[in-house]
């Protein structure tokens, strides 16, 4: 092949969008856009798009064809007149029930994922262990699913071919990536409910007979997932991770700070399985004045605009210093 054709070659990409809240939902889409900015190409098109809790609402919303523009002005309160979204109304304050959860019923979330953790601990995160003791909660996410099925046929999955959905089997510890081959059959909506059922805030979500929960509870992004699949390039949009940090005064804020820092380390352990492969992986997270922008908790709908404007100031620079580092590292 030609030095000519090879450059025209369309490179295979893949994207991930990782688990974060509703603040981390508002800081992706400004990452996002940024990503558009800085790249030059249409996060639609990617060959692969996998999304875990927050990151698979937006994930179902891309592979739909609704572009990040679209995304950030419905979040900035502005109409959205064209694409899937034209016309239609999202109560981002209500929609996930508020800054703190409602009380979980009583008992043990899952005494089998508990046990299975006794017996086997190596065998499951240290996330997914905890949410076995955890009792269920009871909260509800009707408007993300009224929102994931108002831009997907009813039942049905993705218009995208390759989008993978992560959430974790509630009695095993497994994590099933939805949309994958092999997977279990899911309509859509199901699976992104089910990856954003925070453990002890939302009701697991039964998917032919058995209980689902967060994906985020074995890995926030589920990066590794791309191993072996042959992408020039993968990009992690990641809310939970972060190369740069602020002090908070808060214990909330440090015991936060100190969670990231465990999520940041293993999320570079996934990455550098694809990059084993020879893949480019090009990984961001929110720097120090987003942090300050999202505080202590990720859920406050409160701060989503702010968030959202910060993350549109920051995260063209954080990915092109991502990109450099990443380049320096390849050579």
């Amino acid at each position: 092949m030609s030095e000519a054709k090879n450059q025209r070659k369309q490179k295979r990409r893949g994207l991930v969008l990782g688990a974060g809240g509703v603040l981390g939902a508002a800081w992706s889409i400004g990452a996002l856009v940024a990503l558009e900015e800085t790249e030059g190409f249409d996060v639609r098109d990617v060959d692969v798009l996998i999304g875990t809790s927050a990151g698979s609402v937006l994930a179902s919303l891309l592979g739909a064809g609704v572009s990040p523009s679209e995304l950030r002005d419905d979040l900035l309160g502005k109409p959205v007149l064209t694409g899937p979204l034209a016309g239609y109304t999202y109560d981002h304050e209500r929609a996930t029930g508020g800054s703190l959860p409602s009380r979980p019923r009583p008992g043990l979330g899952s005494t089998r994922l508990l046990l299975h953790s006794v017996r086997h601990p190596m065998s499951v995160t240290p996330m997914a262990a905890l949410s076995s003791v955890l009792p269920a909660g009871r909260g509800s996410l009707w408007s993300v699913r009224h929102l994931v099925e108002s831009v997907t046929p009813l039942g049905e999955w993705s218009p995208h071919p390759q989008l993978w959905v992560v959430a974790m089997d509630y009695d095993s510890g497994r994590r099933v990536a939805f949309g994958r081959q092999g997977a279990p059959a899911a309509a859509l909506a199901e699976a992104v409910l089910a990856s954003c059922s925070i453990p002890a805030w939302y009701a697991p979500v039964k998917i032919d007979g058995r209980r689902y929960i967060d994906g985020g509870t074995c890995s926030p992004t589920s990066v590794d997932l791309l191993a072996g699949y042959d992408l020039d390039e993968v990009h992690v949009i990641a809310p939970m991770a972060s190369f740069d940090y602020d002090d908070p005064g808060s214990v909330a804020g440090k015991v936060e700070r100190g969670f990231r820092r465990t999520v940041t380390r293993r999320m570079i352990r996934e990455a550098g399985k694809v990059r084993s492969a020879g893949t480019q992986v090009t990984m961001v997270g929110p720097g120090r004045d987003d942090l300050e922008a999202i505080g202590a908790n990720m859920m406050d709908p409160g701060r989503r605009q702010v968030v959202l404007e910060t993350s549109l100031r920051t995260s063209v620079e954080a990915l092109r210093r991502s990109r450099d580092d990443e380049l320096s590292w390849s050579a």
